[in-house]
């Protein structure tokens, strides 16, 4: 990712409605979200709505599909990843395994550690 696009990326998630858009769409999937589904949980009205998706669809942070009448919006995986990436390229003077270890990944599954229930009784 060039200085420019890093740039642009984040100025549109500087915005607190973007982000929560943004955020949002990734916790969705690849499947996305209606624009209304969006608007309903986000609490936005259709206008507000409309503006913040354009901007982040102008970052290339969101796609979209027409299905019927629906426009279905899905966070751009790609673009995150380059932008993180971009980031931590030269993160902790070139040794980007050290920035691994700090940065957990937000799409791996969580290793669930539980106490057996023998132990945990009292």
């Amino acid at each position: 990712m060039e200085k420019q696009k890093a740039i642009a990326v984040l100025v549109a998630l500087g915005n607190e409605t973007r982000l929560d858009i943004f955020r949002l769409l990734m916790q969705a999937g690849p499947e996305g979200l209606p624009a209304g589904q969006i608007g309903v949980r986000l609490g936005l009205p259709p206008a507000t709505l409309s503006f913040h998706l354009n901007q982040l669809k102008h970052a290339d942070l969101i796609t979209f599909r027409r299905e019927r009448r629906s426009l279905i919006y899905s966070a751009a995986y790609p673009v995150m990843n380059a932008l993180l990436a971009y980031m931590t390229e030269n993160c902790c003077q070139g040794a980007a395994a050290l920035c691994e270890a700090a940065v957990p990944s937000t799409c791996q599954p969580k290793e669930i550690h539980e106490t057996p229930a023998r132990a945990r009784v009292r």
